[in-house]
């Protein structure tokens, strides 16, 4: 059983702002467990790992790189179809989206395709296809993503920026719900999960957006982004 060491002095935060919503002064020191700090946010409800904690981008690689994500493998499919399978009831065929975040073995791609879509690829690290980024999509698919991001708001809008009016924003992440259980939470001990996202935060960011917020299943959120939205606030 992992037992962790849980410091209760209170540190320094390493962020002005939290990189979620931006919120000034709104963190405060959850727990810190083998000298990592977390925090949370009481403007947006996200909880972060301390910036200084991370992982180098070439050790981050090297993880993802043990990831044994196969795209025939019927068990990984199946997970996948939490959000595939809500998210191809709500769009219309052959509809153009973009996987954002692949990964190594793009399965959920693979998935959507077999259904006659058309869908572009995009991770920094193994599809580096920036062109895929200068267009817009019906949808725009994140799974396993946004607890890996380092500046969330600045993706998210880029995330909207990629999205036509009406399109849908799907996105699959462990959402954080229980801090008493959080030391042992086996998603907080990816040393690559910096940010955890609670349903509130999900709201956050849907508001902050303009976007309509839908959870069909266990940690899967669509956002629905109108086809006419106001202008997105400012930051603060």
């Amino acid at each position: 059983m992992y037992l962790p060491v849980i410091m209760n002095n209170t540190p320094e935060s390493s962020f002005e702002r939290c990189p979620v919503c931006q919120g000034s002064g709104s963190l405060r020191h959850l727990v810190t467990i083998r000298e990592v700090p977390y925090w949370r946010c009481e403007r947006c409800q996200c909880t972060l790992m301390d910036a200084r904690c991370r992982l180098s981008p070439d050790d981050e690689q090297e993880v993802y790189r043990l990831h044994d994500n196969q795209p025939e493998d019927p068990g990984y499919r199946r997970f996948l179809n939490k959000l595939a399978g809500p998210l191809l009831a709500r769009l219309a065929p052959g509809s153009e989206g973009l996987d954002f975040g692949c990964g190594p073995g793009p399965a959920l791609a693979m998935m959507l395709r077999e259904e006659g879509m058309q869908v572009r690829l995009f991770d920094p690290f193994f599809y580096p296809d920036h062109g895929a980024l200068a267009g817009q999509y019906e949808f725009v698919t994140c799974t396993e993503v946004v607890e890996h991001l380092h500046h969330p708001l600045e993706t998210f809008s880029l995330l909207d920026r990629l999205l036509k009016p009406g399109g849908l924003l799907g996105v699959m992440t462990c959402f954080q719900t229980d801090d008493s259980r959080f030391a042992n939470w086996h998603y907080r001990r990816d040393p690559t999960h910096v940010v955890f996202y609670r349903e509130a935060t999900l709201q956050w960011l849907a508001d902050h957006f303009g976007w309509v917020l839908e959870i069909p299943a266990k940690d899967v959120a669509i956002f629905h982004k109108p086809l006419s939205q106001p202008p997105v606030p400012g930051n603060g």
